[in-house]
């Protein structure tokens, strides 16, 4: 069995859980007034969801790990639903390794962007019009409404319908997704692909109003539906995934057009991250650092935009090349000081090129420009443990950490700063906290028990070490309780 079937299949099976657990409390909990789709699936149960299918994807590989990246899509992605959003959603952006065109909203407000999608946009409002628009599926609660439309639907139905969230979110074959999808509808499939249409143009609507309140261009919805669109060729096989899952007509990106228009056109440039976070991505995407360079390398350095002249760098650090790596870096920041990224990328040319004290200074005098930027903070983090400053890294980790809500691999990378410097039991506790994190309580658990059996482990860490399995197992089922007390502490390890 494929890891995407693995990881739909385990999805489907938490969903029908999840979902009957959801039909059972409707029976007996009155909505919100004027939300009957909390009738079905209330905001919380959303949420719930949402994080089950994160937990999947998370399992599956596919998510893209860089915290620049990440930051990025994050800035963005906050700023359009601090628009949109009444402060009743939270809000979660990442990205999918996945060269498909194609974004996606989850419920309790999970919104993933693959990679594709990213690289195809042609600006930052494109970018953001599709992100608006997905923020709106949230904001409007859509996947809720789309089931509360629809309950004479088993719950069985509703959770293959949103299973196939899941395919698609893992890059799983179109065909698979769209006979999942076909399964769902049964013989109510008419009904429901107009209720989606209508969804759809709501999310225009909405998305197009928080793109101009958000300081973009209203417009770059509208035109990125129409390049894909124009792009796209008649053959079924060559659909962008994005048009699949939101059909894109003549009318409706005239209508988004029109509506666009309605708002102050708004003329606007990418800001530097953007041209950076589609650099970082098309270095990585590349299959050998040689075509990474080539990549870089066809056009003329002098003629080159600072976003290219960074990817040729990065490139460069991919070849090995990191004399010319570091000359491009250093031209980067002596013309703005204000790019975290040129001050990483400097950073790290100058350790590839065991310039120890000259690239502990840049780090340095970066964190004091922008102290806890994450993706600064990790990349520096990182640095030290190469350098052999593991309680540095651990500390300059947990200050971070402490003050911003940590990835699970963020988690990881302090498990391991606290292992290489000798602190065994918290080492232990970190690695619990990221495999409860990734949905593993039973591997959690085990951790922590393996802490419990330390020599030096402190009297106020085994109370507060017992006092989390105490909580965690509130949630297990009996299966993950048996396979908990088969477990046996063994010697230390955070990995």
């Amino acid at each position: 069995m494929t890891m995407t079937a693995r990881l739909i299949r385990t999805a489907m099976s938490t969903l029908c859980l999840l979902l009957a657990a959801a039909g059972t409390s409707a029976q007996v909990e009155l909505p919100d007034i004027g939300s009957p789709a909390d009738a079905v699936l209330s905001k919380s149960d959303e949420a719930q969801i949402g994080r089950a299918i994160m937990q999947q994807i998370r399992a599956s590989g596919t998510l893209v790990e860089d915290p620049q990246i990440t930051e990025y899509i994050n800035d963005i992605g906050h700023r359009l639903a601090a628009q949109a959003n009444d402060g009743g959603h939270k809000f979660t952006f990442f990205v999918i390794d996945e060269p498909s065109i194609n974004a996606f909203a989850l419920p309790g407000g999970y919104i993933g962007v693959h990679t594709g999608l990213l690289e195809s946009t042609r600006s930052e409002d494109e970018l953001a019009g599709v992100l608006a628009h997905e923020v709106a599926h949230v904001t409007q609660r859509h996947i809720a409404r789309a089931i509360h439309a629809n309950q004479r639907q088993s719950i069985l139905s509703t959770a293959i319908m949103l299973g196939a969230l899941v395919a698609a979110a893992a890059g799983a074959d179109p065909n698979a997704v769209q006979g999942a999808i076909a399964v769902a509808q049964g013989s109510a499939a008419q009904a429901q692909i107009n209720f989606t249409r209508s969804n759809e143009y709501e999310a225009d609507r909405v998305g197009i109003a928080a793109l101009a309140d958000a300081g973009f261009d209203p417009e770059g919805m509208a035109s990125f539906f129409e390049v894909i669109s124009r792009n796209t060729s008649t053959s079924e096989m060559r659909v962008p995934e994005f048009l699949r899952t939101h059909p894109v007509s003549s009318a409706r990106i005239s209508e988004a057009r029109n509506r666009a228009r309605s708002y102050p056109r708004t003329l606007t440039d990418d800001t530097p991250n953007y041209g950076i976070a589609r650099a970082r991505l098309m270095v990585n995407g590349q299959e050998t650092a040689e075509q990474a360079v080539a990549l870089f390398e066809s056009q003329d350095y002098q003629y080159q935009s600072d976003a290219a002249r960074y990817g040729r760098a990065l490139a460069y650090m991919r070849a090995g090349r990191f004399n010319e790596a570091n000359r491009i870096f250093e031209e980067l920041l002596l013309r703005d000081q204000q790019i975290i990224a040129y001050h990483i990328g400097l950073a790290q040319a100058q350790l590839e090129l065991e310039r120890i004290e000259e690239s502990r200074d840049t780090f340095e005098r970066a964190i004091e420009l922008f102290p806890r930027n994450v993706p600064l903070v990790v990349h520096y983090a990182e640095a030290l443990l190469r350098l052999g400053e593991p309680k540095k890294a651990h500390d300059t980790l947990l200050d971070l950490l402490n003050n911003v809500p940590p990835t699970p691999e963020q988690v990881r990378l302090l498990a391991t700063a606290a292992i290489e410097y000798g602190n065994n039991p918290e080492a232990h506790y970190y690695m619990a906290e990221y495999r409860f994190m990734i949905g593993d309580l039973v591997g959690g658990v085990s951790f922590l028990q393996r802490a419990l059996a330390l020599p030096d482990l402190q009297e106020i860490q085994r109370i507060r070490y017992e006092a989390r399995i105490d909580f965690i197992q509130e949630f297990m089922t009996e299966e993950q309780l048996q396979q908990m007390r088969r477990s046996r502490p063994s010697g230390p390890s955070a990995s």
